[in-house]
């Protein structure tokens, strides 16, 4: 059995650490109030521009169809991945990881695929692959819509260059505090809706063209749907570090628990020790 003092150290080692993981946890839980009211008031406009563009485009024939819905062979394939910048956050970074190491060795093993990361942690992971071409993990310093709208944008330019003939978001997407869902969302080329015999058609009048809308609100759709992905990140990112300290918390004070009872057990034996040494001390002397 360790001896009083080491245990004591190991006490005192335990509750500083109970410490620092139950202070990350309140602050976890305040970042996650503010981003969870982001992402949630954010959503349904994004998801309403998106369905409403899709529609539009895919009313459009294929001469006046637009330059992001362009449907083309798939052989170079880029691949947005967004992580976090810090750690600590349970298998939040790892399942962003894992999903891109899926993709490149099984999903397009056959391709080209080149990676822009967005968060250090998945930068760390495949920087020495050779298949990042960027790094954005800066735009976590100050998240805003311009920040991202640069992002989506030099994205845009690629694809209608040609460089890549279909862009993947892998994120996670905010549920709860406690769950987070890994997406694989395809970002280029505009996938457009099929056509529903069932719903009915309605008649609409467009000022200016259709094709003049389409052709404007497209970009801005695209750099939405992007930030919506980083701020769905961005809330799981905090849901899942809150959830990782609160466990690491209660694991933390079971240890100490555990380690005080065994310090009482060890502290009992050694008085237990000490009388038995004096009675026996004092049978010596009277005999």
């Amino acid at each position: 059995m360790a001896n009083l003092k080491e245990i004591r150290n190991r006490i005192s080692s335990v509750s500083s650490t109970m410490q620092i993981t139950s202070a990350m946890k309140m602050v976890s839980a305040a970042k996650l109030k503010k981003a969870q009211d982001a992402i949630t008031a954010m959503r349904p406009y994004s998801n309403k521009l998106t369905e409403l563009l899709q529609s539009l485009s895919a009313t459009l024939d294929e001469d006046n169809g637009s330059k992001f819905a362009d449907q083309r062979d798939v052989n170079k394939v880029l691949i947005v991945a967004i992580s976090s910048n810090r750690g600590l956050a349970g298998a939040f970074n790892s399942n962003i990881i894992k999903q891109v190491n899926i993709l490149l060795g099984d999903t397009y093993k056959s391709k080209d695929v080149s990676i822009i990361t967005i968060g250090k942690k998945v930068n760390d992971a495949f920087s020495k692959s050779g298949n990042v071409i960027a790094n954005k993990s800066e735009v976590f310093d100050d998240l805003t819509f311009d920040n991202v709208a640069e992002i989506a944008q030099m994205i845009m330019d690629k694809f209608i260059e040609g460089e890549f003939d279909k862009v993947e978001l892998v994120y996670n997407s905010f549920k709860n505090a406690a769950t987070q869902i890994v997406m694989t969302e395809q970002f280029l080329p505009i996938v457009p809706v099929e056509s529903d015999d069932k719903q009915p058609n309605l008649d609409y009048i467009f000022e200016p063209s259709k094709q003049e809308i389409v052709e404007t609100l497209i970009p801005k759709s695209l750099k939405t749907q992007l930030f919506k992905g980083i701020r769905d990140s961005f809330a799981s990112e905090h849901g899942a570090r809150m959830t990782a300290m609160h466990k690491a918390t209660d694991n933390a004070t079971e240890l100490r628990d555990q380690l005080k009872l065994t310090y009482n057990k060890a502290r009992q034996a050694a008085i237990t020790n000490e009388i038995l040494e004096i009675v026996g001390g004092a049978e010596a002397l009277n005999n």
